[in-house]
């Protein structure tokens, strides 16, 4: 087989791939979209739905702060806050996307994820206690 310089160097034309990362970020949130825990999503989609205290727990995966934190949140209508320790703010759609920011003195951290009926689950970063650290969440209502 022969390549010759032209082919490769149409082949290594990469300034469409905007286009393309488009695509497939198109079809891939058309694949979540029609996965079951979706629908389930769907069925929870009313006002109140999420209503609730929710028990939330921090696990650090980069950052030299505290493996694992947990925190109570307060969920009423599309608005979060805190349901004891620290000043927390944010929202959550009928559709259980939430995002939401939490500070303690100096220390602030952000996350968003998804609640689905009675759990959730989601990424977090913040700075803590001078550290810039990051994670993952889990939540579960009750």
């Amino acid at each position: 087989m022969i390549f010759s310089a032209r082919s490769t160097a149409i082949s290594a034309d990469f300034s469409g791939s905007r286009g393309w990362r488009w695509i497939l970020s198109a079809a891939l949130l058309a694949a979540v979209a029609a996965t079951p825990g979706a629908a389930e999503a769907r069925r929870y989609a009313r006002a109140g739905a999420y209503d609730g205290t929710w028990n939330v727990v921090f696990a650090t995966r980069a950052g030299s702060c505290s493996a694992t934190n947990s925190v109570p949140f307060a969920v009423s209508g599309s608005r979060v806050s805190s349901a004891g320790g620290g000043k927390v703010t944010g929202g959550i759609s009928g559709g259980g996307l939430v995002s939401v920011a939490i500070s303690v003195g100096r220390s602030h951290a952000s996350g968003s994820g998804r609640l689905v009926g009675n759990y959730g689950a989601g990424r977090w970063a913040g700075i803590i206690t001078g550290d810039h650290c990051s994670g993952t969440w889990r939540a579960t209502r009750g």
